[in-house]
């Protein structure tokens, strides 16, 4: 790890405080993240002469609920502004790392799905596909219409915000009255067929614009957080501390393949850890790291089995491209080098070339937890 430890606790505590986003933030918000950030997390207080150690605990950690309910609460905002201008009947749902509480970030963007109502695709083979009225307008024309709207309506409507309606797949907001970033996405529903089965509203996708080409593509957003939502119960919390922790340390490596692989297929790989390994961190705190370095270092030797494994959804494979397994390849250097070094802040006699000794320590070391 180039990056020094200090760097990297320096780093983590920015991003948990969001101290590293200010510049997203008017006056005010950034007073108040200022002000905020004066207090101590409970994991700063923790392991003071490992610094390791620390970063990873913190590293594992949930961002303050404080912080994240500023997030929604802002995403619900702006929800009802364009419930209140939009001509469409439109219904809001969030998507990704906030409502999956996976998140990093204390100042953290979140995806607002903006879902126009008057039509839907749907699976054909589904058991209600007869059922359906074929829809009287075309799918992109109503997502290229609603994609119009909504950058019209939010400029209208938040004039001292940055709205960049540049991007493909969202219009990006930040600054001025806004606390918190807010990327909101413009799609319809998607009936696949088990939701026509189920009328359970995981089972439901959506399908996105992506308005550069155009096209549109399928998502099935819900699936997947009730999928790692489910597996993390099992692993009595540590699979999202799993996901947190390669997050940041994503975030905090200078390699720059590492930053070639989304959050969103971190912790679609991650889901195929071992769970039952992972749930010993309710009781050793450090076998989340352990379980983590053991499953990266799997994935790295044996690229034909790690290459057939799936996002949660099952919508495509994880590592479907040779610069996403690079990137993982290199992330297991990164979490070998700190598994290496909390085994030895942990055990000074440890061998360090000696990686069943040094699972060892991290599988059965207590931290004093204040």
């Amino acid at each position: 790890m180039a990056v020094s430890i200090d760097d990297r606790i320096t780093n983590l505590n920015n991003r948990r405080k969001g101290l590293d986003r200010l510049g997203d933030l008017s006056f005010a918000d950034r007073e108040t993240v200022l002000a905020k950030s004066l207090t101590e997390e409970k994991w700063q207080k923790r392991q003071q002469g490992n610094k390791h150690t620390r970063y990873a605990l913190g590293a594992m950690q949930p961002v303050g609920s404080e912080y994240t309910e500023i997030t929604i609460d802002t995403a619900e905002r702006v929800g009802k502004q364009l419930e209140n201008r939009l001509a469409q009947i439109t219904e809001f749902r969030l998507q990704g790392s906030v409502p999956l509480n996976v998140h990093i970030r204390g100042v953290s963007d979140v995806d607002l799905l903006v879902i126009d109502t008057c039509l839907f695709r749907y699976d054909p083979n589904g058991c209600l596909a007869h059922t359906y009225a074929p829809a009287t307008r075309g799918r992109l024309d109503v997502l290229q219409e609603l994609r119009r709207d909504c950058e019209a309506e939010l400029k209208a409507a938040y004039p001292a915000v940055t709205v960049d309606c540049s991007g493909g797949k969202a219009v990006a907001m930040h600054g001025g009255s806004l606390p918190r970033p807010v990327d909101v996405v413009p799609s319809v529903w998607y009936n696949t067929a088990d939701y026509q089965a189920s009328s359970q509203e995981f089972d439901r996708g959506v399908v996105i614009l992506d308005k550069h080409v155009p096209t549109d593509f399928e998502n099935q957003p819900f699936l997947h957080i009730k999928k790692i939502d489910e597996a993390d119960m099992v692993a009595g919390g540590g699979l999202k501390k799993a996901i947190r922790l390669v997050k940041n340390v994503k975030s905090d490596s200078d390699r720059a393949v590492v930053k070639k692989i989304s959050s969103f297929d971190l912790a679609s790989l991650m889901y195929h850890s071992n769970l039952n390994a992972l749930s010993l961190g309710r009781f050793y705190e450090l076998a989340v790291l352990a379980e983590v370095r053991r499953f990266l270092d799997w994935v790295y030797h044996h690229e034909v089995e790690a290459r057939c494994l799936y996002t949660p959804d099952g919508s495509r494979v994880v590592l479907d491209t040779a610069e996403k397994f690079e990137a993982i390849r290199n992330m297991s250097y990164e979490i070998d080098e700190l598994a290496k070094q909390i085994a030895k802040e942990q055990n000074l006699l440890v061998n360090d070339s000696e990686w069943n000794a040094m699972t060892k320590v991290l599988n059965e070391t207590a931290l004093p937890n204040p």
